[in-house]
């Protein structure tokens, strides 16, 4: 029987299977409001097949954005379009989930197709701010670190995006802590050198993602689950790895979290990745193996087999498809079909099957 056409129930949400459409900014919004692109994105990976659709990385403050084109669900009026989007994705039997985010130190930057360096100056760019006053790359702007009032505003930005994302009606909400961007910025050594109580300790580290899970906790419902995506290791010296995300996985599952979507890197510019087939798998099996708690894995997983071999060979929960599902909305029911299971179709397209 096949593992990756199983479903997945957490808490009192059922995904119908294990491909995860993961979150990828399309850098296609006005002021963070998400537009007919998003819908016919984020749907179309629903009719493909997908058990769970995660919107991109959404931030929960206008300072919070990667670029000027990023999602946002900082404002109420964020809200009704997302809801549409939301509701198209459930009419076709998958589930909606959203990724909440802050960029922190590499905000402000222009979109990808323009180059995607940070704007220093001009419309489009703002301040960034950051655990402490340290770029991402030396010719950045520096920082504005953050202090503890402040720190206590972007824990209430959190709280108050995820009682919109539940009034969206989402059903799976995602803490983004990966990729270099805020929360990580505080987790890794390299990129946080405060001396007070969000800084030093593993335990003050990781202090501003226990109260953000702990603000978000007391608005979204208690029965849909709740991710982290985590960068499992910074790969450099004197950073963030895979001991420290173990022991942070430990506490996240007794503070309520579901599952850990592991993720990797993005912190330094100096980082050496060899990205290949199956990179990351690694560090989701052994927070599995070490914790209990459900993983995800990510990181080039383009075929239904590889896919398969994952979940058969109890490595993750979940398989996370990025770029494979840019290429190819309908992955899902082409990996059926190679994998021999009979799913569903959609009715409109059965006579395709």
């Amino acid at each position: 029987m096949s593992k990756l056409f199983s479903p997945l129930t957490v808490k009192n949400v059922t995904i119908r299977n294990r491909i995860t459409i993961s979150s990828m900014c399309q850098y296609s919004c006005t002021d963070g409001f998400a537009t007919d692109w998003h819908l016919v994105h984020l749907g179309s990976r629903a009719v493909g097949g997908a058990g769970l659709v995660m919107q991109e990385a959404t931030a929960v403050s206008p300072e919070g954005r990667i670029s000027y084109g990023d999602a946002g669900i900082w404002r109420d009026e964020h809200i009704e379009k997302l809801q549409q989007i939301v509701s198209f994705i459930h009419l076709q039997g998958a589930v909606a989930g959203i990724q909440l985010a802050h960029a922190g130190r590499k905000a402000s930057c222009d979109l990808p197709w323009n180059g995607g360096k940070q704007l220093k100056e001009g419309i489009n760019s703002w301040q960034t701010v950051a655990p402490s006053p340290i770029g991402f790359w030396n010719n950045d702007n520096e920082p504005h670190e953050l202090s503890a009032d402040e720190i206590g505003s972007l824990v209430y930005d959190f709280k108050t995006a995820a009682k919109r994302a539940s009034y969206a009606g989402y059903r799976v909400l995602e803490i983004h802590a990966a990729h270099g961007y805020l929360i990580h910025q505080f987790l890794s050594p390299l990129s946080n050198k405060r001396t007070d109580e969000y800084g030093g300790s593993f335990d003050n580290r990781i202090r501003v993602l226990l109260e953000i899970i702990e603000a978000v906790k007391t608005v979204w419902p208690k029965d849909l689950p709740l991710f982290v995506r985590i960068s499992a290791t910074d790969y450099a010296e004197g950073g963030w790895d895979i001991e420290q995300s173990v022991q942070l996985a430990e506490i996240l599952k007794a503070s309520g979290v579901d599952l850990i979507d592991t993720s990797s890197g993005g912190l330094v510019s100096y980082a050496k990745i060899k990205p290949a087939p199956n990179y990351q798998v690694g560090f989701a099996e052994r927070i599995r193996k070490e914790t209990g708690i459900l993983t995800g894995a990510v990181g080039l997983i383009t075929d239904a087999l590889q896919a398969e071999t994952i979940l058969q060979n109890k490595q993750a929960d979940l398989v996370f498809i990025a770029r494979e599902a840019l290429r190819d909305p309908y992955f899902p029911l082409h990996a059926a079909k190679e994998l021999g299971v009979d799913i569903q179709w959609p009715v409109q397209y059965e006579r395709a099957k």
